[in-house]
């Protein structure tokens, strides 16, 4: 099991980046993709998450109304479109695979990507 996040970057207040998580080695139809980051000296804290169905999403407050999920199954590969981006926002973005309805995290981590909000 491989799950590779990229496309992170360094952006000013207001800006947008789009992450992509890209998985191997298991059946991705099967399992939820959740989004988790952690900034500097603080710990790793779920963001949002995806249902193995793509239908439901799930969203932290911090982040609701400001983040979007999507999946696509051809690719193997899930996407976070992340707008309106401020400096708390800076953090190392991980993903991860979850029980299809968005339970626990199964234990799989990917490479996480550096985001970083900066004027």
């Amino acid at each position: 099991v491989q799950l590779q996040a990229s496309g992170g970057g360094s952006v000013q207040p207001g800006g947008s980046l789009r992450l992509s998580c890209a998985t191997t080695g298991f059946t991705f139809d099967h399992y939820a993709i959740g989004w988790f980051r952690q900034a500097q000296g603080k710990k790793r804290e779920p963001i949002s998450c995806i249902r193995a169905s793509g239908d439901v999403t799930y969203y932290e407050d911090s982040v609701r109304g400001r983040f979007a999920l999507s999946r696509d199954s051809a690719k193997n590969t899930a996407y976070l479109q992340m707008n309106s981006l401020r400096p708390e926002d800076t953090a190392i973005y991980y993903c991860t695979t979850q029980s299809p309805a968005c339970g626990a995290p199964s234990g799989y981590w990917g490479l996480g990507t550096l985001v970083t909000v900066s004027s």
